[in-house]
């Protein structure tokens, strides 16, 4: 029980704090409403179970034998980053579905946790603290709570940007919210220039 506590808390730690993921929900909740945020929630959720259950299965050995492969997905996943916050920067503050390309959407949540350093750290540390390298019902546990708890934060934030959208109730004000949203997201890619 003790080790199902500390999972949960690793996971609610890691999937609660600001990182880009969570800043994308929060925006595309305050530009698009919850609902359309919730597939953004879905998908970075099963993007980053999928990152974890491999990271546990192996792929962490992969990743250590070919460090070049590990500096291009940082790499990838900043500038990936960079673009969306591009994206969100020039959008123009409309509330219309059919506003630019940075909508919500289920394989956009998923390609961010796989471009996202924090998520590759997170998986890392989580596997090496939690599964021992072999054990696969421990692996399995984990990612299942991390599911739910990882569902459950990233909701909160696309949660609190619907909440955002309606006070943000003009153009001008969603623009420059946007455009805040924009700036967070590109520092926060340029912070995870780190080592993974």
């Amino acid at each position: 029980m003790n080790q199902t506590l500390a999972m949960a808390g690793f996971a609610l730690a890691a999937s609660i704090t600001p990182g880009p993921v969570n800043l994308i929900a929060l925006s595309g909740g305050a530009q698009y409403g919850a609902r359309a945020a919730m597939r953004h929630v879905g998908g970075a959720t099963a993007g980053f179970t999928l990152l974890l259950l491999l990271t546990g299965l192996g792929l962490e050995q992969t990743l250590r034998q070919w460090p070049a492969l590990t500096h291009g997905l940082q790499w990838a996943g900043v500038a990936f980053l960079l673009y969306m916050a591009y994206q969100l920067a020039r959008s123009d503050g409309r509330l219309e579905w059919e506003q630019n390309g940075a909508r919500p959407s289920w394989w956009r949540g998923a390609a961010v946790q796989w471009l996202n350093p924090k998520a590759w750290i997170a998986a890392l540390a989580g596997c090496a603290a939690f599964t021992s390298g072999q054990d696969t019902m421990a692996l399995w546990r984990f990612a299942a709570i991390y599911f739910l708890i990882c569902y459950a934060s990233v909701a909160c934030w696309a949660l609190a940007g619907a909440w955002l959208g309606r006070q943000l109730n003009s153009p001008n004000r969603l623009r420059r919210f946007n455009q805040l949203m924009a700036a967070l997201l590109g520092l926060s890619a340029l912070g995870l220039l780190t080592p993974v």
